[in-house]
């Protein structure tokens, strides 16, 4: 909670900062990187710096957290703050580099508003700063003690077993451990992180959802290989490096799995709802749900660009009907004569689906699509607890 002295000025001066946190987050990025370039080599995504899709995850989660503690101070954002040290924990980021982030980032704010910047103004957002760092500090301890790890201690060695082409973009490759002994439990719908060794030597790591059921001797990551959709964005680094050198027997780092996005207990109906490369941790729920003989009402829904994008297709449509109480609605933009009957041409329109009471909604794919979906289940009455996603790269829902 924002002490009493700072509340009236984080209120007052939270206009001025929040329309400066685009400037803010630019500058600190750009002072952290020249004390640090191994950061940006090493452990943040070099595309999404490029693009300004991190600074502007930043900026609304810092505004979102600063609101929360001035408009309704008795709450915490627990549902941000947890997709983040989620996110965080499968990076293996420690409580030491917090510090770091903060001297940078309130230089940033103090070089960008100047003198607005007096010793009291400070003082709160160092305040703001560090609640929502200690905030992240604690759910990050609590993961890696849950996950049986030290601190940071989450990398592993995992071999290839298995590399297959899903789709026309998208390859899985099924993880085991060297040393032919079980990998480690998970929740369906988490990811984890694989890093890969670019030509240049920089160190890339990005996040891919676990694509079938726990239980096994092997994990599986499907990765859709990220192309420039007008020629001057780059072609996505770790996904281009995975399918065109990742092979059967080569090893991989991998860290733990980790992920907010996870399938409830219990026999509530669901709505598993993607869109492209979002259908991964759908599939981990579908397996498990067969694996389970589950009789829970489940509505599967996907939207996808045509049937030879869509990746696991096949498989899709197997677990669902090895589901006696589930249904699948598949919408393609562009069909063909191979599409089932169950799918549709055009975009995903949730309203033509009759959910039933106390549906809880799991939502994967781009922004657009899931705030789509979310609209609508929202129209039909679907409560917005009952509502959860994941974002694929930075979280820029609350930017938008």
């Amino acid at each position: 909670m924002l002490s009493t002295q700072s509340i009236p000025v984080v209120r007052a001066t939270l206009p001025a900062v929040g329309s400066s946190l685009g400037s803010i987050t630019e500058l600190f990025y750009r002072r952290m990187f020249e004390e640090r370039p191994d950061l940006l080599r090493s452990l943040f995504n070099r595309a999404n710096q490029a693009n300004g899709a991190q600074r502007e995850a930043l900026a609304g989660a810092v505004a979102a957290f600063a609101t929360t503690l001035v408009e309704r101070p008795g709450e915490r954002p627990d549902a941000v703050l947890g997709r983040i040290a989620h996110k965080h924990a499968s990076l293996g980021i420690t409580a030491d580099q917090y510090t770091l982030v903060g001297r940078h980032l309130m230089g940033a704010v103090v070089e960008v508003l100047g003198d607005a910047v007096t010793p009291e103004v400070g003082a709160a957002w160092d305040e703001v700063y560090w609640l929502m760092a200690n905030a992240l500090i604690a759910m990050e301890a609590r993961l890696y003690a849950g996950a049986g790890v030290e601190n940071g201690a989450v990398w592993r060695d995992m071999e290839i077993a298995d590399r297959v082409e899903e789709s026309v973009d998208a390859a899985s490759f099924e993880l085991r451990r060297p040393d032919g002994g079980p990998t480690e439990p998970f929740t369906p719908g988490r990811y984890v992180s694989v890093q890969v060794e670019l030509p240049d030597g920089a160190k890339q790591i990005r996040q891919y959802s676990l694509s079938s059921a726990p239980g096994r001797k092997t994990w599986r990551i499907t990765v859709k290989r990220e192309r420039s959709a007008d020629g001057r964005a780059p072609e996505g680094e770790v996904s281009s490096w995975l399918h065109a050198h990742a092979r059967p027997g080569d090893l991989l780092k991998v860290s733990l799995p980790f992920g907010d996005l996870v399938l409830p207990e219990g026999d509530s109906p669901l709505l598993l709802a993607s869109a492209g490369i979002g259908v991964t941790p759908m599939l981990s729920m579908l397996d498990h749900l067969v694996d389970t003989a589950s009789e829970r009402h489940v509505t599967v829904l996907h939207a996808d660009r045509s049937p030879a994008h869509h990746a696991h297709r096949p498989e899709v449509e197997e677990l669902v009907g090895r589901l006696p109480n589930a249904t699948l609605h598949v919408w393609y933009e562009t069909p063909d004569e191979s599409v089932a009957p169950h799918a549709h041409e055009g975009r995903a329109d949730v309203s033509r689906l009759t959910l039933p009471e106390g549906v809880s909604a799991f939502l994967c794919g781009p922004l657009p699509f899931m705030q789509g979906v979310r609209g609508d289940l929202l129209t039909q009455g679907v409560g917005p607890k009952d509502i959860h996603y994941e974002v694929f790269g930075p979280d820029l829902w609350l930017s938008k």
